[in-house]
């Protein structure tokens, strides 16, 4: 295989551009094509791409984003749009395309694969729901985001004597909540994967208060709801004070840390050896901090599943 792609897809992910490094530098060090694919399946369609160089992912590793660019595409769904998209593929002589995004833009590189273009996915979302992967790219970062912001909100609530209400991105999938729930302290976590009933956040609020605490955060994950409404069944309940802070989109954003800089190093480097090697629809992925590739098939068979035994540990050390 001597000329091969990469893009974008989805939501952005911090690390994306240290996966785009590492599949151009790889595919260069082999002395392969490489042609980078702007806006994902829409750029892909329109012939959006141009060849990229050593030179063309220099100074990129540190930054957060795509350089890619990234879209959502609606059209690309279509038969007629996938069949534009092999189009434009074949008649520059690619023959294999790395796709980094989530389950839905894996979903677009396996109907590819169908049509006869070698299709890698790299798992880049900051909501860690892919299957088949301990991490995803991106997870690290808007972990480390949350806790920062978490830790000053803790200032203000302690200061003011309040309960925060904090509303995390993820989805349908509890991880982001979870693992900086415990990462923090919070006092309760609320997540789509563990039944939580008002009753027993009151209760802990309370055994709180009656310990002499004078503040309390409670984490909610997005897939559960929204943070308003618990904040006010919590003040109808008790009659104390709440705050809500939902952290939005800040949680997509910032420079990688060096965990998704490595992730991302680690899986788009793995991406062009599996293309090298003739394979093609599966998934890049780490399991017990080794790279391993799985079938799309086996991936969209699966669910995510959370490690219930954190969100156990965090209600005990929240005591």
């Amino acid at each position: 295989m001597q000329k091969i792609a990469v893009l974008t897809s989805g939501g952005d992910a911090p690390g994306m551009n240290a996966a785009v490094r590492a599949v151009v530098r790889r595919a260069a060090f082999y002395g392969m094509q490489i042609f980078g694919v702007y806006h994902g399946f829409e750029g892909l369609m329109n012939g959006h791409m141009e060849e990229m160089s050593v030179g063309s992912v220099g100074d990129i590793i540190h930054r957060g984003g795509t350089i890619l660019y990234t879209a959502r595409s609606e059209a690309f769904k279509t038969e007629e749009g996938q069949q534009k998209a092999v189009e434009q593929l074949r008649k520059r002589g690619i023959e294999g395309l790395i796709v980094i995004g989530g389950d839905g833009s894996f979903r677009g590189a396996q109907d590819l694969a169908k049509k006869g273009i070698a299709a890698i996915g790299v798992p880049g979302t900051i909501d860690n729901d892919i299957p088949c992967t301990d991490f995803t790219i991106g997870f690290d970062t808007a972990l480390n985001t949350i806790v920062e912001a978490i830790d000053k909100i803790r200032d203000t609530a302690t200061s003011h004597e309040r309960t925060y209400i904090i509303e995390v991105m993820g989805r349908d999938a509890g991880d982001l909540a979870l693992w900086a729930g415990l990462a923090a302290g919070a006092e309760s976590i609320i997540i789509p994967e563990a039944d939580q009933d008002m009753d027993d956040i009151l209760e802990r609020l309370r055994a709180g208060v009656r310990r002499g605490k004078k503040h309390s955060i409670i984490i909610v994950a997005e897939g559960v709801g929204s943070a308003a409404t618990y904040a006010e069944a919590i003040t109808r309940a008790t009659g104390w004070e709440t705050r809500v802070t939902v952290l939005g989109h800040i949680q997509r954003g910032g420079s990688p840390t060096a965990m998704d800089r490595m992730l991302g190093s680690r899986m788009g480097a793995a991406a062009v050896d599996l293309l090298r090697e003739g394979k093609s629809n599966r998934m890049v992925g780490i399991q017990n901090n080794r790279i391993v590739d799985v079938d799309f098939a086996e991936a969209f068979s699966r669910k995510h599943r959370l490690d219930l035994s954190v969100y156990h540990l965090a209600r005990t050390l929240s005591i």
